[in-house]
């Protein structure tokens, strides 16, 4: 090759790697971002073996962080995370305003008040808010907000992955025990209509009332409590506070499953998922945390990653391009569970499959083959289109 063209050709190499550093530069976006928690007191259970980590859900939002400025470094893509704590009894929406000054990505850890409280201030207006805690269905109903997406499954999300499976099996007939706590009661009433949705029958129901220590008494209290129940295929608990469930289950008088809160369950991550490449979003969580993945981890990881797939695609932080592209049809996640996970555009739920799963495998992912949607079969579990009263969306 000729000395000249050769020089040519390094001028114009260099030339191009200018330009293409130069439009990097100018290109370069700012993402703050805020993980907003309302730290809850947590009430005295049965049992301590299993305590809630201090950093649930933050852990899975800071391994996504880390995940997404891997990609964004390349691209003049600029994440950052500020983790704000709110005692149980402080300003939660005070602080949400502090916040909201400098990030108007929001990540909230809250009751459901205190997300519509947040979702509802003048300046969260043009914000982009992710409810990662409550799977509660008013969130996604007559309470939604056009400015409040939703990472963490839909607790009928997950009663309904469940009811698939006992419906697959022909475990039909169920009986089940209600906690005494108000998330007891609310997951209750899930289970029931989910069973009324697939065809699975409640025979009967029976609140909790032990105050005894069954850590001691189980084997003689637990099959006397579950003795006048009809004969049944499966034993449902509604038991959100994990407090009692576990010892229900091999000391009811007939020797049947347990499923709802406890033994077979739907989940929106559960750390025995090894299909899908899940082993290693499971093993870099772990390496990270010295613990396994939760859901409220998972969903945190969701949503961080949803911002960083939003950017990337459409080269802006500005929350309203943010949000039309998660809610469009171009949206897709990689969420490690075998399909990609996008955003129900009439209420801003995550689309995703549920896990069903007992203490060491995965027994199904749902939604299981058979079942039928006109747009999307992911769409049978949980609160669909026509179900939903949910009108901010402008759907």
């Amino acid at each position: 090759m000729p000395a000249s063209l050769a020089a040519c050709r390094r001028r114009l190499c260099l030339a191009v790697a200018i330009v293409c550093f130069a439009s990097s530069a100018a290109a370069e976006i700012t993402i703050p971002m805020t993980y907003l928690r309302q730290v809850v007191k947590t009430p005295p259970v049965l049992s301590n073996l299993d305590p809630i980590p201090q950093d649930r859900g933050i852990a899975g939002a800071q391994v996504a962080l880390t995940d997404t400025k891997t990609t964004g470094s390349f691209l003049g893509q600029n994440y950052s995370l500020a983790v704000v704590s709110v005692e149980a009894e402080g300003d939660f929406p005070s602080a949400a305003r502090q916040a909201l000054a400098t990030s108007k990505i929001l990540f909230l850890e809250a009751t459901p008040e205190n997300m519509l409280a947040v979702a509802d201030l003048p300046e969260a207006k043009n914000a982009l808010l992710f409810d990662i805690a409550s799977g509660a269905r008013r969130l996604r109903d007559t309470d939604c907000r056009r400015n409040l997406l939703h990472t963490i499954a839909e607790d009928a999300m997950r009663a309904d992955a469940l009811m698939q499976v006992l419906k697959a099996r022909r475990w039909t007939r169920t009986v089940l025990i209600v906690g005494p706590k108000p998330e007891d009661k609310a997951y209750a009433e899930t289970l029931r209509a989910s069973a009324q949705k697939f065809g699975v029958e409640i025979l009967a129901s029976k609140n909790w009332t032990f105050d005894t220590d069954l850590r001691r008494a189980a084997g003689q209290e637990v099959p006397l409590f579950t003795q006048d129940f009809p004969d049944y295929d499966v034993l449902l608990i509604a038991d959100e506070a994990d407090d009692f469930a576990r010892y229900v289950q091999d000391n009811t008088w007939l020797p049947r499953p347990v499923a709802g809160s406890d033994g077979l369950r739907g989940e929106g991550w559960a750390s025995v998922l090894e299909q899908w490449a899940a082993v290693q979003l499971q093993n870099r969580f772990e390496e990270a945390t010295g613990r396994e993945m939760s859901s409220r981890d998972y969903a945190a990881w969701t949503a961080v990653r949803t911002i960083g797939e939003a950017v990337t695609r459409t080269n802006s932080a500005d929350p309203a391009v943010l949000r039309a592209f998660i809610l469009s049809d171009k949206f897709a996640l990689d969420g490690f569970k075998g399909r990609s996970l996008s955003y129900r555009s009439w209420n801003g739920q995550l689309r995703q499959p549920m896990p069903v799963v007992n203490s060491r495998a995965l027994v199904e992912l749902t939604p299981l083959d058979g079942y039928l949607h006109r747009t999307n079969d992911m769409d049978t579990l949980g609160l669909d289109k026509p179900e939903s009263a949910c009108t901010a969306f402008g759907e």
